[in-house]
């Protein structure tokens, strides 16, 4: 007994194969970079879509195939084809999910997905209960076989390349991408088709018995549930996409916002340095750190020295200009584990983390002396100025970061004494106060 095929349902069932692909290639971009419970809402609507979608082509393309005899199927076959459907795309799109694709998980993926798709197709076929039974040519069922691993790979491979582009150029990569899919999976239907032998005088026992569904029943709720599914799907897909896409930009501006505040909170405004509140806490972290390696750091207390003789005779935009070249070149003298704070005004902190020797101070702080000793250039202006530093070392002159703020300032006054201009580490018996030292 041979069979004709009506072309427009042949038509049909392509660009309905054609429409669940691209369905699948976005809700792979859906299901990817969810978390949580939402991957799984996305994971089991998708396996649903998808799997209707193929099914309805499957479907359609038998349609589109007559026999010169009465025609139905039987209807709990026909459901477990289409549960078979869903549980192969919940599968797909299950190997989406993973952050990357090794060449073992496309190869297992895509004969499970293979072998699922033909599963679906010949029960399918087996919804038709034809007496005597569908006899298969086995080349033809073989290539059947092979052409769904085949399609079921390539489908698998560029649903992941694609899962996470959303530009115009990848909407048309989607497009042409779903094109192929969709004659790879129709290739396999009609090839699993030209397989079929019906034996002359056969008859289709389904289209007598009880629960039987005519073609055009049939074909009436296939078309319903391919366009409201699909459609659906990718019109809520779309509307994700968006929230998505607001909800990441709304995020991002938290984001910057966040930093923002976090630098109004930590970091001086005029020089961009550690403000005191971050110096803290990186004393914090210097003083456990030394603890626990039984090491020491040295507070490095910087003070400007005819400062103010500048930032009264030019302004304090000038004073501004040069305390940000200050800070710059106290950065370029330490090294980059080190901290420089603006304390206020013309005065600095440095934190020495982690020194072996208490003479990597001085050798620093000869460094720094040199370094702001040279003169600085703001605006059309040449500004000589220098400056005096107080050192304190823990835990060998303090055990607390007040003790050693203390300490490094009262070393820095001792080196104003001296003459400004150089540094002075603390010695127990300095005086607390120093009075008649200008700053």
């Amino acid at each position: 007994m041979v069979g004709t095929y009506d072309l427009s349902l042949v038509v049909l069932s392509l660009a309905v194969a054609a429409l669940a692909s691209y369905t699948a290639l976005d809700l792979a971009g859906r299901v990817s970079p969810s978390r949580g419970k939402s991957s799984w809402i996305w994971l089991f609507a998708g396996a649903f879509s998808m799997g209707t979608g193929i099914w309805s082509m499957h479907f359609i393309g038998m349609l589109a195939f007559r026999l010169p005899i009465p025609m139905a199927y039987d209807l709990l076959l026909t459901m477990l084809s289409m549960v078979i459907a869903i549980i192969v795309s919940g599968f797909a799109l299950f190997v989406m999910r993973r952050p990357t694709l090794t060449g073992s998980n496309l190869s297992m993926g895509a004969a499970m997905m293979g072998f699922g798709i033909c599963a679906m197709h010949y029960t399918g076929m087996a919804a038709m209960r034809m007496s005597p039974p569908i006899r298969y040519d086995p080349p033809l069922f073989i290539a059947s076989v092979i052409i769904a691993i085949v399609a079921s790979m390539a489908a698998l491979w560029i649903a992941f390349q694609l899962r996470q582009k959303h530009s115009a150029m990848a909407v048309l990569a989607k497009l042409g991408s779903a094109g192929v899919m969709g004659l790879a999976i129709t290739g396999m239907h009609y090839t699993g088709m030209a397989a079929a032998h019906f034996v002359p005088d056969s008859i289709c026992l389904a289209a007598d018995a009880t629960g039987g569904m005519t073609n055009s029943a049939l074909a009436v709720m296939i078309g319903l549930i391919t366009l409201i599914i699909l459609a659906g799907t990718l019109v809520i897909s779309a509307f994700d996409a968006q929230f998505a896409a607001r909800a990441a930009k709304l995020s991002e501006s938290l984001h910057t916002v966040n930093e923002q505040l976090r630098n109004i909170a930590l970091y001086d405004k005029l020089t961009g340095l550690p403000n005191r509140l971050l110096l803290e806490d990186r004393l914090d972290q210097a003083m456990s750190r030394a603890d626990r390696e039984r090491k020491s750091f040295a507070l490095m207390f910087v003070d400007l020295d005819k400062f103010k003789p500048v930032n009264d005779a030019f302004g304090h935009h000038i004073g501004d200009e040069l305390l940000k070249a200050v800070a710059q070149r106290l950065m370029e003298c330490i090294r980059k584990e080190d901290t420089v704070a603006r304390a206020g005004g013309d005065e600095f902190i440095i934190v020495l983390h982690e020194i072996e020797d208490v003479n990597v101070a001085g050798l620093i702080s000869n460094k720094i002396l040199g370094a702001l000793s040279k003169p600085f250039h703001v605006g059309q202006r040449e500004l000589d100025i220098s400056c005096s530093i107080g050192i304190s070392v823990y835990p060998r002159d303090g055990q607390n970061v007040n003790v050693l703020m203390v300490n490094a300032d009262v070393a820095m006054y001792h080196a104003k004494k001296a003459g400004r201009n150089g540094y002075q580490f603390f010695v127990s018996g300095m005086s607390p106060a120093v009075p008649g030292v200008a700053r």
